[in-house]
């Protein structure tokens, strides 16, 4: 590592070393290598001049790249594309005329990073999947542990630790959706010419339009592809650009909603992500466990979800065929976009397999609630037991008050219970009291929920999705 310049601190702290070699130099210019090849070939295959020979000496030269050509190359004209030309060339020497021949720079630029970018939203999907594993191993456990449920962060009424994590697995799912669908709909910029008229092409096959089609066809078709946009201008749309980030805002919002939620828990104290023998929470304070996972989680995700904006600044100030303030912002947005997510779902996945749960403060806290949340049930067994509904309810609203006083007030525990059992008027339900204050009463269908979702919705998504994900290593 130089330690005089700046290294970006997505390739050396947070993704993967397989996200970083989808978007390293070697990927990127082997792909170029190889569209030529497959360019050439084509070509042959209809008829144009060119030899097994000059296709074989390409083919030895797809992976050795010789950068310092290159580099020379591009110093003196100005120009990628074609100082990677020149130096292709100058190791397939016989291939040198045709090498490139009646193509665009575009060509291997646009369709490369379609190529680059489909690899990369695989490996994400493998990422999302594991995630999805975790969580739903994780829902499973808990499916019918009581927990507090909360809206506007206040509490209401309660839910199971396994069914919240349904809501976090939820919008994994919407995100896999949504991926699989973007994955399945990439088409190639395909073979098109400078401002995607294919022209060139006309005129190298002396204006046989069916060659010129069948030569698209084939191209795409050694890519790895089923088709290409049906036009272009020199550049595929941008907007691909925008749906390509989009989802994978959608993917970082579903992760920081996730991280958001437990760093929360884990202030409560009821759920904390793993946390290593040796790790130091705080130079300062010893004692502390933050959730400094979850926060990494968080710091990555809002960066990834601010960046389709710019994609969509992008697509929309294209003029006409293509205009090249594209180039240098998607070097930059593009790549930094997938490392982002590929380094939270790294996380996420590493917190999601080790949370820990704490039940008998998730029960503490349920319990200093739930005697507000049980008035209703013993409101009604009195009425069911001849007791008149508006006397009972004026005596719970005031023995509520007075409880939540000494709550509030005076931080004693919530005594509404005792109250009740001492009260006259709730004689007839008395002894089934603490039979009605069992948690698992006011959890609805949350397990069976929770059970239906998972055996529903998520275990036919891992099933379809059995190639094993190796976990990745976090770093710092």
């Amino acid at each position: 590592m130089n330690r005089n310049v700046y290294e970006n601190p997505l390739i050396t702290r947070y993704a993967s070393s397989e996200m970083a070699a989808v978007f390293s130099d070697d990927n990127k210019f082997s792909t170029w290598r190889k569209l030529w090849v497959a360019l050439a070939e084509s070509e042959k295959e209809l008829g144009l001049g060119i030899t097994d020979k000059q296709i074989a000496e390409m083919k030895e030269h797809i992976y050795d790249i010789n950068y310092d050509i290159a580099e020379a190359r591009e110093k003196e004209v100005r120009h990628d594309v074609m100082a990677h030309v020149y130096a292709f060339g100058s190791q397939a020497k016989s291939a040198m005329p045709i090498i490139h021949l009646g193509a665009t720079s575009c060509y291997v630029t646009d369709n490369a990073e379609i190529i680059i970018m489909r690899e990369a939203l695989e490996l994400v999907k493998g990422k999302l999947v594991l995630v999805m594993r975790k969580l739903a191993d994780f829902a499973m456990k808990y499916k019918g542990m009581p927990t507090l449920g909360f809206t506007h962060l206040q509490p209401a009424q309660l839910t199971t630790v396994g069914k919240r994590a349904c809501l976090w697995l939820q919008d994994l799912q919407m995100d896999y959706e949504d991926l699989c669908a973007l994955i399945k709909g990439l088409k190639l910029r395909g073979v098109k010419g400078t401002t995607g008229t294919q022209a060139s092409f006309m005129t190298l096959f002396d204006g046989d339009g069916e060659k010129v089609k069948a030569l698209e066809k084939a191209v795409v078709k050694k890519m790895g592809f089923e088709a290409a946009f049906a036009v272009s201008g020199q550049t595929y749309t941008r907007k691909l650009d925008y749906n390509v980030l989009s989802v994978l805002s959608r993917i970082a919002q579903s992760a920081y909603k996730f991280a958001n939620d437990l760093r929360i828990l884990q202030n409560m104290k009821e759920i904390e992500e793993p946390f290593e023998k040796h790790q130091i929470g705080s130079s300062a304070m010893a004692y502390k466990r933050n959730p400094m996972r979850s926060e990494r989680i968080c710091a990555l995700a809002r960066y990834v979800i601010t960046l389709p904006e710019n994609e969509a600044v992008t697509a929309s100030t294209q003029w006409f065929e293509r205009t090249l303030d594209d180039s240098a912002n998607k070097r930059i947005t593009i790549p930094q976009a997938f490392l982002a997510v590929d380094g939270l779902l790294s996380l996420y996945s590493n917190v999601a397999g080790g949370m820990v749960v704490y039940d008998k403060v998730i029960r503490k806290h349920i319990m200093a609630e739930l005697p507000f949340m049980a008035t209703e049930t013993i409101l009604m067994e009195c009425v069911k037991a001849g007791g008149n509904r508006q006397e009972l309810h004026e005596a719970i609203r005031c023995h509520s008050m007075d409880a939540g006083k000494v709550v509030k007030q005076e931080g004693g525990e919530n005594d509404l219970i005792e109250r009740i059992k001492a009260d006259p008027l709730f004689a007839a339900v008395k002894d089934g009291i603490d039979s009605i204050m069992d948690p698992a009463n006011f959890t609805g269908r949350a397990e069976a929920q929770t059970e239906e979702f998972i055996a529903e919705q998520i275990r036919p998504i891992l099933a379809s999705c059995d190639v094993p994900v190796e976990e990745t290593e976090i770093r710092v």
